[in-house]
């Protein structure tokens, strides 16, 4: 159990390291391309994520296609959302509002799955929006596509994990992963090319952190969840908000002011109420359906 979580946390540290490599790069690629590469570099993780009884097939061939697509595209625009955003803001901000992700889900889960959601869920929706105001104070700061795309990394997100609640136990490690990588990849290849750029070195250098630390993050992952329970693994997300507040301040020199280290608190503590009751509800579920 300790060393599953203790996994999971040097997973999501992976992973805010490689957020802090594709900052580096400060716009100074098109997202799109920075995407591409690093869902390429991604493929490095695939034979980490295949099972013994995977076949290389069902990277791309699912049993149901049409929710393998979904999760691609989402993931996706997710992936460039994301770059976008961490170009155009200070970490923590970035990841505040990705981390609306939950609150999203809970409302998909209505609307998608029409699941039964109770009072308690719904108020940690609406402090979840509260946090983003506290967070964006519109009209007394300027907003900008960074913001935007922040809310649009998260709700991607949820409609990847909406899908994936859809696929059910059907699908196989390695489809559920290469739905993400390829993807990307096939996505951002077309739409990269008219503004196609050559790396430099030192862009090559950052895409290589990006890219692979994420390769990495997803192995660590997988590992944790075979170590202890998912539920114990999923709440280790959010230490990347510890880490974006350590990095943008050591290597980016970003300041955060009280009103919006209290949104991004208000924020977390949404998401992570929504994630535990989320938990504790589905358990009840199933241990009525075993009476």
């Amino acid at each position: 159990m300790f060393k599953g979580v203790l996994l999971g946390f040097m997973a999501f540290a992976a992973y805010a390291l490689s957020d802090a490599f594709v900052k580096s790069l400060r716009g100074s690629l098109p997202a799109y391309e920075a995407v591409f590469f690093g869902a390429a570099l991604g493929l490095t993780a695939l034979p980490f994520i295949k099972g013994g009884g995977d076949r290389w097939h069902e990277v791309i061939f699912a049993q149901r296609q049409g929710l393998w697509v979904v999760r691609a595209v989402a993931s996706a625009i997710g992936s460039v959302a994301a770059v976008i955003a961490f170009t155009a803001l200070p970490m923590a901000e970035a990841f505040a509002l990705i981390f609306l992700l939950p609150v999203f889900v809970t409302i998909l889960s209505v609307l998608v799955l029409k699941e039964h959601v109770g009072w308690r869920r719904w108020s940690a929706v609406v402090a979840g929006f509260i946090g983003v105001l506290v967070v964006l104070r519109p009209g007394f700061r300027v907003l900008g596509i960074g913001h935007l795309a922040a809310i649009v990394c998260g709700l991607a997100g949820a409609i990847s994990m909406i899908a994936m609640r859809l696929s059910g136990s059907h699908e196989k490690r390695v489809t559920l992963y290469g739905a993400g990588v390829i993807g990307s990849i096939l996505l951002t290849g077309m739409l990269m090319l008219p503004a196609f750029v050559w790396p430099s070195l030192h862009q090559w250098l950052l895409l290589l952190g990006y890219g692979l630390l994420a390769a990495l993050g997803s192995v660590l992952l997988m590992l944790a969840t075979q170590n202890a329970p998912a539920n114990h693994v999923a709440p280790t997300q959010y230490s990347q908000m510890l880490w974006a507040v350590l990095l943008g301040y050591v290597l980016f020199h970003d300041r955060l002011d009280w009103p919006m280290a209290i949104g991004i608190a208000i924020i977390l503590g949404a998401g992570l109420f929504t994630f535990l009751r989320e938990d504790k509800v589905t358990r009840w579920w199933k241990r009525i359906r075993m009476i």
